[in-house]
């Protein structure tokens, strides 16, 4: 497994419906960029909220709220340093997008494929029912010198895999990229809900051995 193709480290394609109006996000060399939230459906009857990053030349008045559209593109991660904190935002960098017919639907509206390395010790756990749990930090290698940190979560055998990768080892998944809300508490006694978002691994290739880990983790991808 070689990680050669920068391009071919991150790619994602997302199908849903926009739900939230554009908002301003940043600008680079006189291209501005907005953010909107993209649903998507699971298989179950949740959905995932993810914000979605677009250039201003690619997003028309077409792409309002409750337009269904396709993407392609990239799960980047840039800091946000807010209150001399340092904060990992994620987003789903556009490459590519569209708008979906009446009666069209993608095959799979949520896939994305990393290949990147180790960077934090995998966290095993295990939930009080029972489910095995391993945490990923994940560094996928960008152009210009730049690296993507994503966080991703293994269910089950791989869950137990992965507590014996080690930091800097090269590994590919394959799965979705979930969302899910928490409280956060302040030290002054109030709190706020929050959205947290990582990629839900169904299948890892790891640069050791060469050999694919499948796991038929249906019940966990979609709860």
């Amino acid at each position: 497994m070689k990680v050669s193709n920068f391009s071919e480290n991150n790619t994602i394609t997302l199908a849903g419906k926009i739900v939230s109006e554009k908002r301003f996000s940043h600008e680079v060399y006189g291209e501005g960029f907005y953010i909107f939230d993209l649903e998507i459906p699971r298989l179950s009857d949740n959905s995932d909220i993810i914000p979605v990053t677009v250039s201003e030349r690619i997003l028309t008045d077409d792409y309002k709220v409750g337009t269904r559209v396709k993407i392609d593109g990239q799960f980047r991660s840039y800091n946000n340093y807010e209150n001399e904190k340092n904060k990992l935002v994620l987003t789903v960098f556009v490459k590519d997008i569209s708008i979906l017919g009446e009666d069209e639907e993608a095959s799979n509206p949520n896939e994305i494929i990393l290949n990147g390395f180790i960077c934090k010790k995998p966290i095993y756990r295990t939930t009080p029912f029972g489910r095995e749990i391993s945490d990923i930090l994940l560094a996928v290698n960008r152009a210009y010198n730049k690296s993507d940190y994503i966080p991703c979560i293994a269910w089950g055998r791989n869950a137990r895999y992965c507590q014996n990768l080690e930091v800097g080892e090269n590994i590919k998944i394959w799965g979705r990229i979930q969302s899910r809300q928490y409280e956060k508490k302040f030290e002054d006694g109030t709190s706020e809900m929050r959205r947290a978002y990582e990629v839900s691994v169904c299948k890892m290739e790891t640069s050791k051995n060469e050999k694919d880990i499948r796991v038929n983790e249906a019940e966990e991808q979609n709860a």
